[in-house]
């Protein structure tokens, strides 16, 4: 399949999320019929390496489809980018042993199967804060058994393959274990009461004595050196084609709405022209800096990408606040309508704020590119 040929198959069946938001928002459910449209195109088969079965796309290329479906519904464009880039790295850097790799990219590409990481808990909060996970990984003569529970874990309705870490008991070395949710012993608890993201099914998951093979250990997990990861800008993405929905919202009102105070539509006044052309200073900027920094990962071999984790940060940090600031200025020209129940509006407003608590955290990346100027100079 061509990249043009993906690129229409994702603009249709996103097209059809844009319906049913609201209701999926509103009533704090999980939209599946979003996952089997985007099942029926193969989609969660693009980022697999060829040499696995997949399409092997780009990260920009992914970064692209990533927007394209925020613009019609973000929690579904967040969900499904943890898949998207998590099955990318793995097979990309070959960190799982072959077999193991292959055995669940053909469950992927065959059934359309989902994987994510479980890793945030109610201790120890983000993993990206470097704390010992408090779920445990106990050896048996055949395996292990796991005991703990994760929240924050996105896509749960939906998951089949669950990439647990968890501390092997009696040691500080944790470990990351790839779980089957159907394995007794696994049950995910209703709890995902954000007013962000509230589409996105991050409930949380309890391990009661599930025993998984020995195989299912899939990695060792150093807490103190962590490799930069460019999939993790499916994160930013997500927010930019969120803010892109609000511009579009703003646009229209302004073109639409005409007061009998004035002469034609607010589009023509300029203060709100103003604002209009802030959105989109904001938006041409975030962009580019996104786009340049993907490319930039695509073109580069492994070593160049191991220096790339300040400027990957950067970019989340800066993509995230001018979203956030220019869904403001949208709601800002569209005023108070613009906090309606009815309006789309207030979702994006909801929605494009739950970026400045996803990975990297802004103080931690503020602070790495401090060190870099001083290193630097």
């Amino acid at each position: 399949m061509t990249e043009a040929a993906r690129f229409t198959d994702v603009q249709n069946a996103a097209g059809q999320f844009k319906e049913n938001a609201r209701m999926h928002d509103e009533n704090n459910t999980f939209p599946v019929e979003n996952i089997e449209a985007l099942r029926d195109i193969g989609y969660f088969k693009y980022t697999i390496p060829k040499e696995y079965g997949g399409d092997g796309i780009s990260l920009s290329e992914m970064l692209k489809h990533q927007e394209t479906i925020a613009t019609f519904d973000g929690a579904t464009a967040l969900s499904v980018g943890w898949h998207m880039g998590i099955i990318m790295e793995i097979g990309e850097n070959h960190i799982w042993e072959e077999e193991k790799y292959q055995a669940v990219v053909d469950d992927i590409i065959e059934n359309g199967e989902l994987i994510n990481n479980i890793a945030s808990e109610p201790a120890t909060g983000s993993p990206t804060r470097g704390g010992l996970p408090e779920t445990v990984a106990e050896k048996t003569e055949d395996g292990w058994i796991i005991n703990g529970h994760k929240t924050f874990a996105t896509l749960s309705p939906v998951l089949k393959y669950a990439v647990v870490s968890a501390t092997l008991k009696g040691t500080e070395t944790v470990a990351n274990f790839l779980v089957d949710t159907s394995l007794s012993g696994v049950e995910v608890e209703e709890t995902w009461d954000s007013i962000a993201m509230r589409a996105s099914g991050s409930h949380d998951f309890w391990f009661k004595d599930v025993h998984v093979k020995e195989s299912d250990l899939v990695a060792y997990r150093n807490r103190a050196e962590r490799t930069p990861a460019g999939w993790l800008l499916h994160i930013p993405v997500c927010y930019l084609g969120i803010a892109r929905a609000a511009q579009g919202a703003a646009v229209k009102f302004a073109k639409e709405y005409s007061p009998n105070s004035i002469k034609g539509t607010i589009s023509e006044l300029p203060n709100v022209q103003a604002k209009l052309g802030e959105i989109e200073l904001k938006l041409l900027e975030a962009e580019r800096f996104l786009y340049s920094v993907s490319r930039e990962w695509d073109e580069s071999d492994m070593d160049h990408r191991m220096t790339m984790a300040p400027v990957l940060g950067a970019v989340k940090v800066s993509v995230v606040n001018k979203a956030v600031e220019a869904v403001d200025l949208a709601m800002r020209v569209v005023g108070a309508k613009s906090l309606s129940e009815e309006n789309e509006l207030q979702r994006y407003y909801r929605n494009v704020r739950a970026g400045l608590h996803n990975p990297p955290m802004e103080d931690m990346v503020i602070i790495s590119l401090a060190k870099r100027s001083i290193e630097r100079l």
